[in-house]
């Protein structure tokens, strides 16, 4: 469903994300893990279009969308959530979650009209965020939700869009112990439909070890691995990238 091809950029002289070629199937999920600066994000925001890349492409359905923006590989069928949460910060949760069944849709941001003449519209959005346990806080202002329910509230937006990939860049950060159990749930839902091909950027990997089918390494931009996680994670070559990085922080630190 998802490839990408020789996929780079650069800053400068800096090569963040180094000519990763790699494709993703429906009904799976991917995690991709790596050392701090391994161009993770970098490489997700590539994949989005948040980034154009200095060379390679980005395939969806066989279909190059590589010239594509942000918004319009978003209308394709990549949905996105990102570290820090994207909300309309002055809407209320189910008006954010409402808007993004609206996208889905083709009705745009018509708020009034289609609020008002599209009933449907607002029971498919309350069914998400009931899903997604918020409920009781349907007509709370986005901004004054705590952390963890803005992360639960991105999500919600992103099941709304109802694409084909789902790329979560550490959906978990931030969050406290109690209220990273509903988010891990959400996407081991998503996955059980096995309709959908999910990425997952996460440093927590005992989350990584029970979700993922997949792991790929990056590390300083490159494709260092790629397979089955058990094997992946004792590789030697990510053993070395891990405490390679650590043994570094270690030596700064006493520094």
């Amino acid at each position: 469903m998802l490839e990408t091809r020789q996929l780079s950029i650069r800053f400068g002289g800096h090569v963040a994300v180094d000519g990763v070629s790699c494709a993703f199937q429906p009904g799976t999920l991917t995690a991709i893990v790596g050392p701090n600066g391994a161009g993770k994000t970098t490489y997700f925001n590539l994949i989005s279009g948040q980034l154009r890349a200095s060379e390679g492409q980005v395939l969806l359905d066989g279909r190059d969308i590589s010239g594509l923006s942000a918004p319009q590989r978003t209308r394709a069928g990549l949905g996105r959530a990102f570290q820090l949460t994207q909300l309309f910060p002055h809407l209320t949760v189910l008006e954010n979650v409402r808007l993004a069944v609206q996208a889905r849709r083709g009705f745009g941001l018509k708020m009034l009209s289609v609020w008002l003449s599209h009933k449907a519209l607002i029971d498919e959005a309350m069914a998400i965020v009931e899903r997604v346990r918020l409920a009781a806080k349907a007509q709370s202002i986005a901004a004054s939700l705590p952390h963890g329910d803005q992360r639960k509230l991105e999500v919600a937006m992103l099941i709304a869009l109802d694409p084909k990939v789902y790329m979560f860049d550490e959906p978990t950060a931030g969050m406290s112990v109690d209220e990273v159990p509903v988010i891990l749930d959400l996407i081991r839902e998503l996955k059980a439909r096995r309709e959908h091909t999910i990425l997952l950027v996460e440093h927590k990997m005992d989350v990584v070890r029970e979700l993922a089918d997949r792991i790929i390494v990056l590390h300083q931009g490159q494709l260092v691995a790629d397979g089955e996680p058990a094997a992946v994670i004792a590789s030697p070559v990510v053993q070395n990238a891990y405490l390679g990085a650590v043994e570094e922080q270690e030596e700064g630190a006493a520094a």
